[in-house]
Parts: structure tokens; sequence; C-alpha cells
């Protein structure tokens, strides 16, 4: 069925409660494990019918946010989630307690029931209304970014139509973007704090109503890290401080030398070479005719991937007015389908969105016959491994988008790839202050975002000269994931140390990398995190070995790539 055939129908809430608490009871009063297993499949069958409505409206309301129907529909499920959250959580303790469980795990798996013990204790019905105002303060931030209708060059543009201006090769051009994109932030600078100083304090509340110190505890629960925690970040950051930024620093420093400027600034960070980026030769329909083809010939598995998702109109890519800025990739349950969300913007970024997004794709289309939910998609930060991954062996094909230009993507590309840890370092450092002095300020804030700026990314003063809202440290406030999904962004960096152990297998046996991807995609989310990094045969983010062994390698493909770029 093509996606947009599917029939989208509002739950019966009221009937979903009495049937899930109906089958909670069968489940507990089983005197066998088949009789469980039975019960436990059909309340699996209603949590994925409730979720396949879900994500037609989620993905509906985000391709167009001022459709009237589809706004009703997510403020329908910003009500609704935490109410369903109830009947999960209640599911999860009878899992707990089961006499069962042993049986059961064996034939389910250990990680359900690992991650229905973090989920249980944060969550709890004292937070359900907690949780309702969360979800429409997270609903008025991306209603907020997605209103942006900047005038420019004589035009109006939404935020992601700007990128491509940014990359300009004239440097005012590049200024006045930036100006102007950073304007609308400036503009309403008042409602971001003020949302952001809400969602703060709610979700502290509802932190300290289940019995946490603060939020941050709560946060990582809430995204199911079943295997590490505040500590062993803080010491992945303190090896991105130690082995990521001086590099980082040093490609930032051949990057102004490239573009013949004394210093970078804002409006200079996204060109990379003085006559250009890399960018697609062609417009959307031509990046999709060769993502056709790089799928076809990649693998028979991911030939046969990117057709389903093709015939079935499982991919939104274009930007336009009204639809919610960034991308992802969701899985519509009953119809075993992904769905590709992005907005192409004629940058580099739309061949990268598209593998990225393809990644994540992949791998639930490889996974999606999973007996339990939990399992179409791994944690956050395992999924980010099969997204960045892809990016790297899908290169042989980077030719068919960038032509002659294929040298500079490939630099590009890796240069990113490192440079953005250090980012993605900072914007978790700056969410553990935020949530253990909940007290902060506006001001206060922004005031560590400048701070981590000058840590992890050297951004002195005269970085942001002429500014006043960058100067003041309102940067952070563009990054959808602070707002919507506390804690989910060191995530991105676990998974770029695994991606870039990928690239450099591939250096050395590319088949034996892929059939390692495949193996990873596969195993979809019925392992935690560093289960799916060794069952890879990846060494572990966390072991500051692993990025002391990573980065010299990286560094010296980088200066090999140097040399094949254009004079």
């Amino acid at each position: 069925m093509k996606f947009s055939e599917m029939k989208y129908q509002r739950p019966d809430l009221a009937a979903l409660k009495h049937d899930v608490l109906r089958l909670i009871d069968e489940f507990e009063a089983s005197t066998t494990p088949e009789a469980a297993l039975d019960a436990l499949q059909e309340v699996n069958r209603l949590r994925m019918d409730f979720q396949t409505m879900f994500e037609l409206a989620y993905i509906r309301n985000s391709v167009d946010t001022r459709d009237e129907f589809y706004k009703a529909e997510k403020a329908f499920f910003d009500e609704a989630s935490p109410e369903v959250e109830a009947l999960e959580t209640r599911l999860r303790q009878a899992l707990i307690a089961s006499p069962h469980r042993r049986a059961l795990e064996e034939r389910l798996g250990r990680q359900w029931f690992r991650l229905a013990e973090v989920q249980t204790r944060s969550f709890g019905d004292e937070i359900v209304e907690d949780m309702q105002k969360v979800n429409a303060r997270v609903t008025d931030y991306n209603q907020l970014v997605a209103s942006a209708r900047i005038p420019f060059a004589g035009e109006t543009y939404n935020l992601s139509q700007m990128a491509k201006f940014t990359e300009s090769p004239d440097r005012e051009t590049r200024q006045n973007a930036v100006r102007a994109m950073f304007g609308f932030f400036a503009e309403h600078g008042d409602a971001f704090d003020q949302i952001y100083d809400d969602l703060v304090r709610m979700r502290t509340a509802m932190a300290q109503k289940l019995g946490y110190e603060n939020f941050v505890q709560m946060g990582y629960d809430r995204m199911s890290r079943t295997d590490y925690g505040p500590r062993e970040t803080a010491a992945f950051r303190e090896a991105i401080r130690k082995h990521i930024v001086p590099l980082a620093a040093e490609i930032r420093d051949k990057q102004r030398e490239r573009l013949g400027l004394s210093s970078l600034r804002i409006q200079d960070i996204n060109l990379w070479y003085r006559d250009g980026n890399a960018n697609p030769k062609g417009d959307p329909a031509f990046i999709l005719e060769n993502g056709r083809r790089m799928y076809k010939e990649l693998s028979p598995e991911t030939d046969a991937f990117f057709q389903y998702m093709l015939d079935h109109e499982l991919m939104d890519l274009l930007s336009r007015e009204g639809k919610r800025v960034g991308g992802y990739c969701t899985f519509i349950p009953n119809f075993k389908a992904p769905f590709i969300f992005a907005n192409f913007n004629g940058t580099l970024g739309d061949v990268t969105v598209l593998t990225h997004e393809a990644g994540h794709a992949f791998q639930v289309y490889q996974s999606r016959d999973m007996k339990l939910p939990e399992y179409f998609f791994p944690t956050a930060e395992a999924a980010e491994i099969d997204s960045m991954s892809m990016e790297f062996f899908t290169w042989k094909w980077m030719p068919l988008f960038f032509q002659e230009d294929a040298d500079k993507f490939f630099y590009t590309h890796l240069a990113e790839s490192l440079v953005s840890i250090a980012y993605m370092a900072a914007v978790d450092e700056f969410q553990h202050a935020v949530y253990e002095r909940p007290e902060m300020t506006p001001a206060e804030r922004k005031a560590k975002w400048r701070e981590l700026e000058r840590i992890y990314m050297n951004r002195g003063d005269e970085f942001y000269e002429g500014m006043p809202y960058l100067e003041e440290g309102g940067l952070w406030q563009r990054q959808l994931h602070i707002y919507n999904y506390p804690f989910y962004y060191i995530d991105y960096a676990l998974a770029q140390v695994c991606a870039l152990q990928y690239f450099l297998w591939m250096q050395e046996n590319p088949s034996e990398a892929w059939e390692s991807y495949l193996r990873l995609c596969s195993l979809g989310g019925s392992r935690s995190f560093l289960e799916l990094v060794s069952e890879a045969g990846l060494r572990s983010p966390f072991d500051e070995s692993t990025l002391a062994n990573v980065v010299p390698r990286v560094r010296d493909a980088l200066h090999h790539l140097e040399t094949r770029l254009p004079s």
C-alpha cells in the first residue's frame, strides 16, 4: 500500500485502555509461559495499532504543520500518549514481576526486560498531566520554528531553504543569510526562552515527583540507556576534548587558509572551498534516480529495500512552506513500512540526509519482522550507527551525485563527521549543566553555551562579531533535540565513533565490513548498545583507546584527501 492510501483513524482510547488492561490481567493470571506469550502477542498487536495511527498523524503533521486536521490529531496524541504510557508501564511492571520471566527472556530476549526496568523507573501516573503539558510545549517550539518566513534576495524562504545561501562563495551573501536566519530567532528570542524555561521546569518537577534528584538520570532512563550513565558520557566528553578537539581545530584552520581569510566567522563555517562547495549536480529527481542505482549496486538487500521505498511513496524530501524543519526516519508498524522525511535545499546535505535516513530505514526494513515493537529500532545511539555508517558505505557512488566535485565531497564529509563530534559533546554537556542547575536564568544558560563553544569549538569573542543574539549565546536554540528530546545528542557522537571504525574497516576489507553491518541491522533493537557494538566487531566508544586509535588514522585519511583537492 502506498503511503497516501494508508487510512488514518483516531484510536479509541477508552477501548484501548479496557482491552490492554484485560490482557495484562490475563498475562498475570497465566499458569504457563505459552499462555503468557499468547496474552503478550495480543497486547503487542493493540500497541502496534495505536503506534500506526500515531505515526500516520505525526508524519502528515510534519509534512504540513498548517493542516488543521492533522494539527488537531497531533494535539490528540500529545494528550493521549502519556495515558498510553501509563498502560505501557503497567505492562512493564507485569513483565518484571512475572513468574515466567526466565522462560519469556529465553524466547523474547533479555533486552525487552531490561528496557522495561529503566522505563518503569521514569514513569508514574502522577506525571501524566505534566507529560501532556511538556508535549504541548514541544509542539509549540516545532510550530514556531516551522513558521519562519524569511525575506531574502527578493524571495521568501523557510529555515531549511536558507541553508544554501550560507554556503555561497560570496561572503556578503553568506553574512546576510546568517543575519536573516538568526534574526528570526532573535526576534522570537523571548518565546524560545520561555518555552525552554517551561520545559526545564516541568521536566525537573516530573523527575522530583518520581524520586530523582533532578532530570538528568530520568532523561537517561527515558532514553532507555541500560548499560551506561552520566559518568561514562562525562569520560567520553573528556576523551573528545583530548583527541577530537585539537584535530577539529586543525581542520577549521585549514578551511580558513583555503578560503583566504584571516579568521573564520559564523558566516564562513559552511563554506569549505573558495569556489564553492560540492553540491549535487542535479535536481531532486536526479538525486533519487542515482540513489536507486546506488542501492541497486550496493547489495541485493539494499536494492529490494530502496525499490520498496520508491514503490510505496515512503519518502517526503522536498522543502516547502509549512513543512517542519529537519529530517527523520520512522516506522509504521502495521504496514511494516519505514518512512523518510527530509528537506532538500540544493546542498551536499541533500545526499547525506538521504543516505543517513536511508540507513535508519534500511535497518528497520531488515528487522521489520521482529516479534516485539521495542526491537524494530535499537536504542538511539545504536540506531545512529546504522545511519552514519550508511553514509560511508555509499561513498563509492558519490561521483554519481557530485561528478567532478567528488573529491570535494569526500573531504568535506569526512571533515564534518569529525568536527561535528565536538559540537555534539558541547550540546550534551550543555544539557547536563541545565538540568543539574534548573534554576539557571536564560542569560546564564546562554553564557554557559558560549563557555562550551570556546572549549569544544574554539569560538572566541570575534566569531559572532556584530550579531548580538549569537554573541550572547543563542545559537543552541536552533537545535531541536535540546527542546524535543533531552539528552538525545551524545548518541550521534557515540555512533560517529563507530561509523568511523566502519569507514576505516572498509579501506581494509569492504566485504567483511558490509557483512558486519548487515548483521548489525538485522539485530534491530534486540540487544543493548554495547552488546550491538560487540556483536558487530566494533570497539566501544567509551574506551579511550578507541579514540586514540581511530583519530590518527582519520587524520591520515584527511591528509590523503587534501592532496586530491583542486588547487
